[in-house]
């Protein structure tokens, strides 16, 4: 096997490098969300709502990045904590639609800001140009293995 078959030097690998970001990005947002009581994907579920209010769990679930199952302990422990809101029973078929309470846009606002400061140190050493070049180039990396 020659060295263009392989990873190689694992410095130089570009899906080892997205991993390393992505984790740190992750311990950053764990660590501002940590005093709001909040996880990582309890804050994703509250942001995604708050843009797309009335997701299904199976939507909100591939939304967040969880399975099923675990996007239904999320929205539970949310909804026990009076930030969302679903239904008995589903209007129609079996999703129940899941929106936000005053309580819940109220901790997002803050969390969101919270979200956006790790952002935005994490982004510190670019241009706006070259955060929209590193946006439309992750982009284009999902759009490539979307292909497959």
């Amino acid at each position: 096997m020659s060295q263009a078959e392989t990873v190689g030097p694992l410095d130089q690998a570009v899906g080892y490098a997205l991993k390393r970001a992505a984790t740190a990005l992750r311990t950053s947002m764990d660590t501002a969300l940590r005093p709001l009581d909040l996880t990582v994907p309890q804050y994703s579920c509250l942001e995604v709502l708050s843009q797309r209010p009335g997701l299904s769990n199976a939507e909100l679930a591939r939304s967040v990045f969880v399975t099923r199952q675990s996007m239904n302990l999320v929205l539970r422990g949310l909804q026990d904590r009076g930030l969302l809101t679903r239904p008995a029973t589903a209007p129609h078929g079996r999703a129940l639609p899941t929106t936000l309470t005053d309580e819940g846009r109220t901790l997002l606002h803050a969390a969101s800001k919270a979200v956006h400061t790790v952002q935005e140190r994490m982004l510190t050493p670019f241009s706006p140009a070259h955060r929209d070049r590193l946006l439309h180039d992750l982009d284009a990396c999902v759009t490539a293995l979307a292909e497959e």
